[in-house]
């Protein structure tokens, strides 16, 4: 699936944030999962910025994602600070009550968090934690398993079902940016939660958004 994607905003407070628009899709895990790949795998360019030093994002980066021939953005993916490393990590959990878990509890337009998760290394506390509050926020989310490519299959479907006997409830699937594996079916996730919110949201009269998603 190819998309066009550009950079938008950067946001270290609410007051920041792009105005609510289209559906947004947040990207939240740990700084060393592989989150600015599994980024850049979807949109099939170097959209977001990877580093060979975990942690480096520090605020929330905003893309615009279009399709191809369509005149306006369908998606904005939201970037968000990786947690769960060393000084840099304790840095950003010090400013989440100040924009990231506004973001992620009061933000309109938050249509679906995919929470990445490694399953080469059994879940840490720091995902459990991601997790639990993302289940107590009521936000719909699906948890991705990134580098699927390094397990075998029985490895892999071990740690998925390790993971699932932890949240029942919650979609999973794995990831490889290496491979492509897991690719479409994450971008039929984000398809269906995204033209869900724009069709709950659109006036009667107004079906663009859904029409444009459904042509996709």
């Amino acid at each position: 699936m190819r998309v066009l994607s550009r950079f938008l905003a950067a946001a270290t407070d609410v007051a920041h944030f792009p105005a609510p628009s289209i559906p947004e899709i947040a990207f939240l895990g740990r700084s060393n999962v592989g989150k600015s790949s599994v980024i850049n795998s979807l949109v099939g360019t170097k959209l977001a910025r990877t580093s060979s030093t975990p942690g480096r994002t520090r605020s929330i980066n905003f893309f615009e994602i279009r399709w191809p021939g369509k005149p306006r953005p369908e998606l904005i993916f939201a970037d968000l600070p990786g947690y769960g490393y060393a000084k840099i990590s304790r840095e950003i959990s010090q400013e989440w009550p100040k924009f990231i878990e506004p973001y992620l509890q009061q933000r309109p337009t938050l249509a679906l968090c995919v929470a990445l998760v490694d399953v080469n290394v059994p879940a840490q506390q720091s995902d459990r934690q991601l997790l639990d509050f993302l289940s107590s926020t009521g936000r719909d989310f699906v948890v991705v398993g990134t580098k699927s490519d390094r397990l075998s299959n029985n490895q892999l479907s071990n740690a998925l079902r390790s993971l699932g006997e932890q949240y029942p409830s919650a979609r999973m699937l794995a990831f490889s940016s290496k491979t492509g594996a897991g690719r479409e079916e994450l971008w039929k996730e984000i398809r269906d939660v995204a033209q869900a919110k724009a069709t709950a949201e659109a006036p009667a009269s107004d079906s663009q958004i859904k029409s444009r998603l459904e042509s996709t």
